[in-house]
């Protein structure tokens, strides 16, 4: 699924999309340069699951938890920083529990790290942002399903 994001704002609806459509326990490979809106995405989302409070950018601890409504926990990771995947042992990164795993610059963890459930992609593109969100597994599929069905509906609502 192919998205041009005109602003922060349309990043952050894309977020709460996601968030909406989640089929199930998830992991969200982020990809993108410096500055191209994965913490943006990344905060959304989290938004859209209910998490309050401050979330704060991974960027220095690398990893961030957050506790879910319904008792599981969602990991927020950052390994810009990391040189492979060897030091992830460090983290103390554990599956149990976890229902969502978003996972920036995951190329720099590989080998270690769960498999994504949907891959996105963010280029800069002017003031904007073009999205690319391709599923890598079943459940994957799903999710984009959930969303392209979620989107056909607002359209419907609009028109009317």
């Amino acid at each position: 699924m192919q998205l041009f994001l005109a602003d922060a704002d349309a990043t952050e609806m894309l977020g709460r999309a996601l968030a909406a459509t989640q089929p199930g326990d998830a992991v969200v490979h982020l990809h993108g340069d410096l500055g191209a809106g994965k913490s943006t995405l990344a905060r959304a989302l989290l938004r859209g699951l209910g998490v309050e409070g401050a979330i704060r950018s991974p960027t220095y601890t690398l990893v961030e938890r957050y506790p879910l409504a319904d008792g599981r926990e969602a990991l927020h990771l950052d390994l810009y920083r990391i040189a492979d995947a060897g030091e992830l042992e460090f983290l103390g990164l554990d599956g149990a529990g976890i229902g969502l795993w978003l996972i920036e610059w995951p190329e720099r963890g590989a080998g270690g790290l769960p498999k994504a459930d949907l891959r996105v992609d963010l280029d800069i593109a002017g003031t904007g942002r073009n999205v690319s969100l391709t599923p890598e597994t079943e459940m994957g599929g799903r999710w984009l399903e959930g969303l392209a069905f979620m989107a056909q509906l607002r359209l419907i609502v609009a028109a009317s």
